[in-house]
């Protein structure tokens, strides 16, 4: 059985510049804090990567502090402040938040005063693009940065979460982007690492490969990479449309993110719908990877108005840049046949 990933929104194929990167980078034995030769080349490695990352999320003259991913950044950020959110947010930002901000039924969040907010960028579930506000206090941009073409320093936040393995760097290595001369006071202290804000020795690995695949991402996002995988988005859901036409597509008709579709068909749980396309040879998801294994309607589609036995209906397919024009047919094939064995089975 030939197999196509479509997950890519949990988590993306490891970049061979990212590969190449650390694999360098795991013969650097130094500690980057200390002062001789070997300590300064691991240092020099940390330093290449965080101008690599700056200059691909446009985030020159901003300070960037090196997490363990988004999760972690979500913490650092927002835990002890009392800040204002909706519930389309990551889990990992709605467990430090009051939800308490609007959702529309287009999935547009009403900020009214950005200083006390935050709010992400895109939806990992929807691919939903948000306009932020000028004085946002976060942005959770994990799901945007390597796929749209972005810039920190005219989103017009405070501070920014991104995370490597959403964009083809390895997994458990993230960071906060913030503006210069931030307060951050540090949760995890100690040899005061991070400009103090986040100690522990640096992951020196997985840095390097974080550097190296937002460059190799930008440069993609140049090329216009993103807007043939938008294409191929545009081609499943067209194919999807001809064979079950009581599918619903969330924000078909917004802006989102070029590789994510996600659909709910009447009846047919997420969950079983997973199942049945992993046995087909399909890797997809339910929503968000965090939560996808929980059984309960998500979320984000409730706070767009949607019933819970509605939500609890819905898929994630979301592309990347292995994803082939046949790939995307292929499970457009395979979901119709299931759908219709399905729909024969409830008459």
């Amino acid at each position: 059985m030939k197999r196509a990933y479509l997950d890519h929104n949990a988590t993306t194929l490891l970049r061979p510049e990212a590969r190449a990167a650390m694999i360098e980078a795991m013969d650097v034995c130094g500690n980057p804090s200390s002062v001789h030769g070997e300590g300064r080349k691991a240092k020099s490695l940390v330093e290449k990567a965080r101008a690599q990352i700056a200059t691909a999320f446009g985030a020159d003259g901003a300070d960037l502090v090196f997490t363990s991913g988004s999760t972690e950044g979500a913490a650092l950020a927002l835990g002890g402040r009392d800040l204002h959110g909706s519930a389309i947010e990551h889990d990992a930002v709605r467990s430090w938040i009051s939800e308490d901000l609007p959702t529309d039924s287009a999935g547009k969040v009403t900020v009214s005063a950005p200083e006390q907010s935050t709010l992400q960028l895109a939806n990992s579930e929807t691919g939903i693009i948000q306009d932020l506000p000028e004085g946002l206090a976060v942005t959770d941009a994990t799901q945007a940065f390597g796929k749209l073409p972005v810039a920190f320093n005219w989103l017009g936040a405070q501070m920014a979460l991104i995370s490597a393995h959403k964009l083809g760097g390895p997994k458990g290595i993230g960071a906060i982007v913030m503006k210069r001369g931030t307060d951050l006071p540090a949760q995890i202290k100690g040899g005061g690492q991070e400009m103090g804000r986040r100690s522990g020795t640096e992951n020196v690995i997985g840095i390097a490969g974080f550097g190296a695949a937002a460059e190799a991402a930008a440069q993609d996002l140049a090329n216009g990479v993103w807007d043939e995988i938008a294409e191929f988005r545009n081609i499943l859901e067209k194919a999807l449309v001809a064979g079950a036409q009581e599918t619903i597509f969330v924000g078909k008709d917004a802006r989102r993110i070029p590789n994510t579709s996600c659909f709910v068909t009447p009846g047919w749980k997420g969950e079983t719908q997973v199942m049945q396309m992993d046995l087909a040879g399909f890797a997809i998801s339910a929503g968000s990877a965090c939560s996808s294994g929980k059984v309960r309607a998500s979320s984000v589609l409730t706070s767009m108005g949607m019933a819970p036995e509605l939500a609890q209906c819905a898929i994630r397919v979301s592309l990347g840049l292995g994803t082939t024009k046949d790939d995307v047919l292929r499970f457009a094939d395979a979901w119709i046949e299931k759908q219709k064995k399905h729909r024969a089975r409830m008459a």
